[in-house]
């Protein structure tokens, strides 16, 4: 079969999928089709499954036309249906009359964990495969696959809920985070407040209203990046996708906004951790992308930033002395608070008290299935906290699943 495509040629980070139905290098193909059902985790006929990957992993005109819209008109429709008549055919080949591969219709798969992304797209996948096999004209599997990118959206964006940066010899390229964080809200005890000026001003993000940049700061190990990260995961079937940066990635800030742009996606820029020294000057990158630039940053981009300072730029006693040489001292000092006000939402997570820390560490052990007396557990939790620099959400955590052997199952 000749490849006559013109949107579905070719797949970034893929071989021709043309190689099996011309025979060119087949064991080669089939060794990477099987390492795709051992990574995604198909099983059954993985043919069709990698086929639907590929699908789902492909950014052309025609699916970035359908993740904004219905099914495009015109002439993209007419050369997408073309596309599609090829790629329907190679679907529908008989691989039982090759020996090689034959294995691919029928495949057992060796094993893989459930609690990924990759298995999550695999998923994805096989139902794909399920629907377009059923399909009974090239019109009825278009309309399957643009359907599909009208629901989930088109290439890795459709697919991941969280991304970093990858430097590379040209650039940089948006890698999924293949293994997130399954926190939620609920796993979160206490911090009520300011979880929910951080899921207001989510929810009005996603649902298209105006938001704010937010800025959590506050003592270490009190659950900011947690919440972050619960946000997401309570939002991203919404469109909601994060970007994780870290301050020496600024320089391609401005670049990675301008490819998000046009997605039909809401993307938070998320940055751990923010602080500078005094000599650090990366923070007059963050300060133009936030605001003051002369291109307006995107309305489907925010930046959410977690800090244990307030003001995020170090300060001292000097910046604020009027007698030192700086003559305009006062314009130093404005420099470095500008950037912290920038953030519309600033909220506030500080240490537990006593009390506070002890019913952390109860709701931590009922959702572990600690089986343990309470006067024990507290107790035991106290030595742990003087030990380990003090209360906090993440102390509490760590002496929770030190206790992992004491379960109901004892």
């Amino acid at each position: 079969m000749e490849n006559s495509m013109i949107l579905y040629g070719k797949y970034s980070g893929y071989k021709s999928i043309f190689d099996l139905a011309s025979g060119n290098d087949v064991n080669s193909a089939v060794a990477e089709i099987v390492s795709a059902a051992e990574k995604y985790s198909l099983s059954g006929n993985i043919f069709k499954a990698y086929l639907s990957l590929l699908i789902i992993n492909d950014e052309n005109a025609f699916s970035l036309a359908c993740e904004k819209r219905d099914m495009p008109t015109g002439g993209i429709y007419q050369i997408a249906l073309n596309d599609i008549k090829a790629l329907r055919g190679l679907f529908n080949c008989d691989l039982a009359k090759d020996c090689v591969l034959n294995v691919l219709e029928n495949y057992a798969l060796c094993g893989g964990e459930k609690d990924t992304a990759d298995y999550a797209i695999g998923q994805m996948a096989l139902g794909l495969a399920k629907e377009l096999d059923e399909a009974k004209s090239d019109e009825a599997f278009i309309k399957i696959i643009a359907k599909f990118y009208q629901d989930f959206g088109a290439g890795a964006f459709g697919i991941n809920k969280a991304f970093v940066i990858k430097e590379t010899a040209g650039g940089f390229e948006l890698a999924p985070v293949t293994k997130f964080s399954n926190i939620t809200l609920d796993d979160l005890w206490g911090y009520e407040t300011q979880k929910k000026q951080l899921c207001d001003n989510t929810v009005d993000f996603v649902e298209g209203r105006s938001a704010n940049n937010c800025l959590l700061y506050g003592a270490a190990g009190t659950g900011k990046s947690s919440s972050i990260k619960a946000i997401l995961n309570e939002y991203w079937g919404k469109g909601l996708r994060i970007i994780d940066v870290n301050k020496y990635q600024f320089k391609y800030l401005s670049a990675v906004i301008d490819s998000l742009k046009d997605r039909n996606y809401r993307f938070i820029v998320y940055i751990d951790d923010l602080s500078f020294e005094d000599f650090e000057i990366e923070y007059k990158f963050l300060k133009s992308v936030i605001e003051g630039g002369i291109q307006p940053k995107p309305e489907n981009v925010l930046i959410y930033a977690t800090s244990n300072r307030r003001h995020l730029i170090k300060e001292t006693w000097s910046d604020r002395n009027d007698t030192q040489a700086d003559i305009h001292h006062s314009d130093t000092v404005q420099e470095k608070l500008s950037l912290a006000e920038r953030f519309g939402v600033a909220i506030s997570f500080m240490k537990p008290i006593q009390k506070e820390y002890q019913q952390i560490v109860i709701h931590l052990a009922k959702r572990a299935n600690i089986n343990m007396p309470e006067d024990e557990l507290l107790d035991r939790a106290r030595v742990w906290e003087l030990r380990h620099g003090g209360m906090s959400g993440r102390i509490a955590r760590q002496f929770i699943d030190s206790l992992s052997a004491y379960t109901k199952d004892e």
